[in-house]
C-alpha cells in the first residue's frame, strides 16, 4: 500500500527502511485524526504554545500563530499537521544538503496548538538545542533543530484579525 505523505520507497534496499517505517508510524500515532484532518482555519481561538513563556501544551486562549523554521537567509511556512524536513524536494522543508537525510525529521503542528519535533530514523539523528532527540520532543519558538551541519529556528508569529487587531 503507498504512501502520498511519508513515502519510504527512497530507502528501498536498505535497512533502514523498517526502521523509517517505524518511525513514521509513531509519528502518524502522535498526530490523531483531529490534528492530521484539520486546516488552519480550525486552530482553536489564541493558542499560545510557542509563546516563549507560554506552556508546552495550550494554556486559555491568547493569540493565533503561524509557524516557520529559518535557516538565516529564508523562512519556510509550517502548516497544521505533519511537516517533513529532509533534502528532499518533495519536504515540507527541502534542505538542499548532502548531509541531510532524505526525510531527516518532521514537525507536528496539533490543533491545539502543541508543536513537536520527530525524528523519522535520519542516519545522523536530529538535534534539538544541542541535544539528540531520543523520542519526540516539544517544541517552542526559539529552539534551534540541527540536521548535522545545518541549523533551523523556530519562529512563531502572531497572526493579526483583520476586525479587531490581534485576538
Amino acid at each position: 500500500m503507498g504512501d502520498s505523505q511519508l513515502p519510504s520507497i527512497h530507502l528501498e534496499g536498505t535497512p533502514r527502511r523498517q526502521d523509517y517505517r517505524a518511525a513514521r508510524d509513531r509519528l502518524r500515532g502522535a498526530c490523531g485524526d483531529f490534528t492530521l484532518a484539520g486546516h488552519p482555519d480550525d486552530l482553536p481561538l489564541g493558542h499560545a504554545a510557542l509563546d516563549a513563556d507560554a506552556p508546552t501544551l495550550a494554556g486559555p486562549p491568547a493569540t493565533h500563530y503561524a509557524y516557520f523554521l529559518s535557516d538565516g537567509s529564508k523562512e519556510h511556512a509550517l502548516k497544521l499537521g505533519i511537516n517533513t524536513v529532509g533534502r528532499l524536494s518533495t519536504n515540507t522543508v527541502a534542505i538542499p544538503d548532502e548531509h541531510v537525510s532524505r526525510r531527516h525529521c518532521a514537525i507536528v503542528i496539533h490543533q491545539d496548538g502543541r508543536i513537536e519535533l520527530h525524528d523519522v530514523a535520519s542516519k545522523n539523528g536530529t538535534l534539538l538545542n544541542g541535544q539528540r532527540i531520543p523520542a519526540p520532543s516539544p517544541l517552542r519558538a526559539g529552539d534551534v533543530i540541527t540536521l548535522c551541519t545545518r541549523r533551523v529556528t523556530v519562529v512563531a508569529r502572531a497572526l493579526c484579525d483583520p476586525l479587531d487587531g490581534l485576538l
